[in-house]
């Protein structure tokens, strides 16, 4: 079972949501944390809280579009000597409209944050973990990784992408002494569907009501923890979303039928 004690860990997406979580679960094993997002302000305020559960916090604040900054990032970090255990991927964004009136463009930005940034960062640490003898890679997919349902095509896209990606270099790695956890939350009471975009990629600005009585954050940062300590390769959890994923699997024409007439935002 892995050890968190004393070790260092990345998270993208840290200064809201479940990788804020994720973060505070952490600092609690006085661990080292290096926090990443576009808000550095947020950041600080999480590295804050980090720091006074016993982490040590460094920030590196970047875009995940902005491969330049994120390399620069990572060069920065290991030229300091620093030693990454795990890099834990929470950075996203989510969308709401319709395929049929959605500019490709919006469909190239979610998949752009979602999975060529998720993937870049990936990239830039993993000749580093590979080189000191292993490392954790948790990547953050959704239920509607598994399937999809209206309003999330793009979304829906890009976290189909990250099973794809991540169980291939799963195998590529096999002897490597790389864990790799893809994780498929359901409803999580985070800000992710007020931050969502719309087709004309402003903010969706609503908070969708099953996300409103989603899981804690909290509770969510334990479930992927305690995952993670076990060896996971897979996390499914979150509420009644999850039912849809073993609806699929065994009653597929129930799936089918469901998925058209389920309202995405309830």
């Amino acid at each position: 079972m892995m050890n968190f004690d004393g070790k260092t860990f990345w998270i993208t997406g840290a200064s809201s949501g479940i990788g804020e979580g994720v973060a505070y679960e952490l600092a609690k094993h006085r661990t080292q944390l290096i926090l990443s997002g576009r808000n550095e302000e947020a950041l600080a305020r999480v590295a804050d809280r980090c720091q006074t559960l016993g982490a040590a916090t460094r920030i590196e604040a970047f875009d995940l579009t902005d491969y330049e900054r994120m390399q620069a990032a990572v060069d920065s970090v290991l030229a300091d000597g620093v030693k990454i255990d795990g890099l834990m991927n929470f950075g996203g964004i989510s969308q709401r409209s319709l395929a049929v009136e959605t500019p490709v463009e919006i469909d190239r930005k979610v998949m752009e944050i979602n999975f060529f940034g998720t993937i870049a960062i990936t990239k830039a640490l993993l000749p580093h973990m590979i080189a000191n003898g292993g490392g954790l890679i948790v990547v953050t997919s959704s239920v509607v990784g598994k399937y999809g349902i209206t309003f999330r095509s793009a979304y829906s896209a890009s976290k189909h992408a990250l099973h794809g990606f991540f169980e291939s270099l799963r195998a590529e790695t096999a002897g490597k002494n790389i864990q790799i956890t893809i994780l498929e939350p359901g409803r999580i009471a985070t800000n992710v569907s007020l931050n969502a975009i719309t087709k004309t990629g402003e903010k969706y600005g609503i908070m969708d009501k099953g996300q409103a009585a989603g899981m804690s954050a909290e509770e969510s940062a334990r479930i992927i923890l305690r995952a993670v300590r076990r060896g996971k390769k897979e996390v499914l959890y979150g509420g009644k979303a999850t039912l849809l994923v073993h609806i699929r699997k065994w009653l597929p024409g129930l799936f089918y039928f469901l998925a058209s007439r389920v309202d995405s935002t309830k």
